[in-house]
């Protein structure tokens, strides 16, 4: 799907006072939830979404509060935990019982979020809990806070330089840093990096990212919280890493098999922190074998 067809055919949510954008294929009680990172939004899994729609009834992908096509609400306070609600809100807008999760950079820590208030309804209700969640697989992303890299934008952005260094970012600068977190010989094309750059620059989306970044603090003050969510869980986890990602690659995969029993991970060499982007089909292959051989047995 091309980058206009995708934004022209999109839906839109209510939630609150704020219009979301999101992509939807199908229908039905069980979907996949689709959560992008910062600072893009869900045209990340369009590389993906032709497969995935062949595999799976129902398929969902917004655009969080302040990013792509969703409203970028100048001063508000926005949250991780308020993401969280969102993707809430749109699941039960849409009939969903039983939900199957595919988070990425920033999304991880919303995906964290969902898993934690489900085992927490689980134990309260005895197994009754709704929406079910049945399954969470992760890509790239800062789940423990020990082992995330922020670069120096994303910590120029959060310091009190943070507007300025906004207002200054050029779709020319924002391109030659974003190459960066990607593998050497994957990274993206002058076309891709013009589409992600539309993505932040759509609703002057600038003006709100050193708001947005403040989720970087989010996941220290909620660190034992979400990583309580992974360790304790039932639901199937699968971790699928592009281990040359220097903000969240192999350090990361070393602290999630320390800390999550019976870690599943799958380790993609020579990609970085955008997997389903740089190895589309790896990645592909990587999420389907999760389901067959772990969510499916599991049922």
């Amino acid at each position: 799907m091309s980058f206009s067809r995708w934004r022209d055919t999109g839906l839109r949510l209510a939630f609150g006072e704020h219009s979301i954008f999101y992509q939807r294929h199908g229908e039905g009680a069980t979907a996949l939830l689709l959560i992008h990172g910062f600072p893009t939004a869900s045209w990340d899994w369009e590389p993906l979404w032709p497969d995935l729609c062949k595999h799976f009834d129902h398929v969902v992908a917004p655009d969080l509060l302040g990013f792509g096509f969703s409203d970028k609400p100048t001063g508000h306070r926005y949250s991780l935990l308020e993401q969280a609600d969102l993707c809430e809100t749109l699941l039960a807008s849409l009939g969903v019982e039983r939900v199957h999760i595919l988070a990425h950079n920033y999304g991880v820590s919303v995906a964290q979020e969902l898993l934690a208030r489900f085992n927490e309804r689980e134990a309260a209700s005895a197994g009754q809990a709704r929406p079910q969640l049945v399954s969470v697989a992760l890509l790239n992303g800062g789940l423990f806070p020990e082992a995330h890299h922020p670069r120096l934008t994303q910590r120029l952005l959060k310091s009190p330089l943070g507007p300025l260094i906004a207002r200054l970012t050029t779709e020319r600068r924002f391109g030659k840093t974003f190459s960066k977190i990607f593998g050497r010989q994957t990274r993206p094309s002058a076309i891709e990096l013009h589409d992600f750059w539309t993505l932040i620059a759509t609703n002057s989306g600038q003006r709100v990212m050193p708001r947005l970044i403040r989720y970087l603090d989010e996941r220290r003050e909620h660190r034992e919280r979400w990583v309580a969510a992974l360790t304790e869980t039932k639901v199937p986890l699968r971790l699928i890493n592009g281990p040359e990602d220097p903000v969240s690659g192999a350090d990361m995969v070393r602290r999630y098999e320390a800390l999550v029993p019976n870690p599943d991970v799958v380790a993609l060499p020579g990609i970085g922190h955008y997997p389903q982007i740089e190895a589309a089909d790896r990645t592909l292959r990587a999420f389907l074998e999760f389901h067959r051989k772990r969510v499916q047995q599991q049922g």
